[in-house]
């Protein structure tokens, strides 16, 4: 027996905020007539982050608006028009949309268009590298809603794949549809829309394996009831993994032959990781209200300074070979430091991020083992940042939390 999008337990109905009701009902045409804005539940101003479709709402509505090119089926925009979301851009009516990602516009390119395919998305990248970022903004572009989501981790069960039950009904009246409690990639397939799973290789392998059915045959049986749930157009999966995680639990092979898999790379230059860090703090701090990161530039300069050459093994003249701690110093750890630092600069200071303010966090950040890292972290101090011209402040705000 054939079971679609009529379920009521299928339905993305439970949740309270994102977009109207048609997230599930969206005609089969290419050409679909372009839904309105993500609306906000009572209340969503407050949230610490909001979700992208509600963040972005505003750029989201202004794309669909003017998105005149095909779309996919029960796509919110076009392939185009969620290429340009994530990268940004100006509208023929001036509106200025925000850039997401700032890296190759071939690598978004690339993964819109596995979407609008048959095939699944693995995004891979070391960590830092903006993987559940992207994955978030995609599904918000392209289904206008980024909570369908399974959170992968060593304890993920079956159940957050494929489905589970209330057990109070299903002692009460035995297996049921009203009994069965849809999966996100469940309710994702009756829906035609994009189901996000997180940290893939960390899910054990036999649960893993519970995504072969539905990303070949986009069928998810229920032989309890003897039925199944046939994915709609416009389902698509997106995951992620941290390559760092490899023998962790790998993929199988014929798992990973379900999915395209684009690598998301570290920032090329420095000027990029340093946009990245600044638009991302701006963000973070505009909703916990902290200063504008602007007013430190220097300090989020010099933190994506230490951070790419302590990774990369060398000194930004390439003059000096220094050590490389144990950590993974990512673009996002950047991202925390400066936001704990404007934290302390607003609470603690006079608003203005200074070297003081960061010292700390960057040392959190590179000495993970006290033992081997210190030595990394001193001898770098002493051989790079003492000697570097226009350093001295940081270099002694740094030695004094190293003390």
């Amino acid at each position: 027996m054939s079971v679609s999008a009529e379920p009521t337990p299928a339905q993305p109905t439970e949740r309270p905020v994102g977009n109207p009701a048609e997230q599930g009902s969206g005609s089969a045409s290419v050409s679909a007539p372009a839904p309105g804005p993500a609306s906000a539940p009572a209340g969503s101003a407050e949230a610490l982050r909001p979700h992208a479709e509600d963040a972005f709402a505003a750029e989201l509505a202004a794309l669909a608006a003017q998105d005149d090119r095909p779309r996919p089926p029960r796509w919110r925009l076009s392939p185009w028009a969620v290429a340009t979301y994530l990268m940004g851009g100006t509208l023929p009516d001036g509106t200025v949309i925000t850039p997401k990602y700032v890296g190759p516009r071939r690598i978004v390119e690339v993964a819109v268009t596995t979407l609008a395919t048959d095939r699944a998305l693995l995004l891979l990248g070391v960590p830092g590298t903006a993987k559940t970022w992207v994955s978030e903004h995609l599904a918000a572009a392209v289904s206008g809603d980024s909570t369908l989501l399974v959170q992968g981790t060593a304890g993920t069960p079956e159940e957050a794949i494929r489905y589970g039950w209330n057990y109070a009904q299903l002692l009460a009246h035995g297996p049921s549809r009203d009994a069965l409690v849809p999966s996100p990639v469940m309710r994702a397939m009756a829906a035609g829309m994009t189901a996000r799973i997180e940290e893939l290789t960390r899910i054990p392998a036999d649960v893993q394996d519970t995504l072969i059915t539905i990303l070949s045959e986009k069928t998810l049986p229920i032989p309890e009831l003897g039925q199944e749930v046939q994915a709609v157009r416009g389902f698509s999966v997106i995951a992620t993994a941290n390559d760092r995680d490899r023998g962790v639990n790998d993929l199988s092979s014929a798992l990973r032959r379900r999915f395209n898999t684009v690598v998301l790379p570290l920032p090329e230059s420095a000027d990029a990781e340093v946009e990245i860090v600044s638009r991302r703090v701006d963000q973070i701090g505009r909703s916990l209200d902290l200063p504008a990161a602007p007013e430190g530039m220097d300090e989020i300069r010099r933190v994506v300074t230490v951070f790419r050459e302590l990774r990369e093994g060398i000194t930004s003249d390439g003059r000096t070979k220094v050590k490389s701690p144990s950590g993974t110093l990512s673009t996002a750890e950047a991202i925390s430091v400066v936001t704990h630092g404007l934290a302390l600069a607003a609470h603690f200071g006079d608003g203005v991020l200074r070297a003081g303010d960061v010292a700390a966090g960057i040392l959190g950040a590179v000495v993970r083992d006290p033992a081997a890292d210190r030595v990394v972290w001193q001898e770098y101090l002493e051989a790079v940042v003492r000697e570097r011209d226009g350093w001295k402040d940081f270099y002694r705000a740094c030695r004094e939390v190293s003390a």
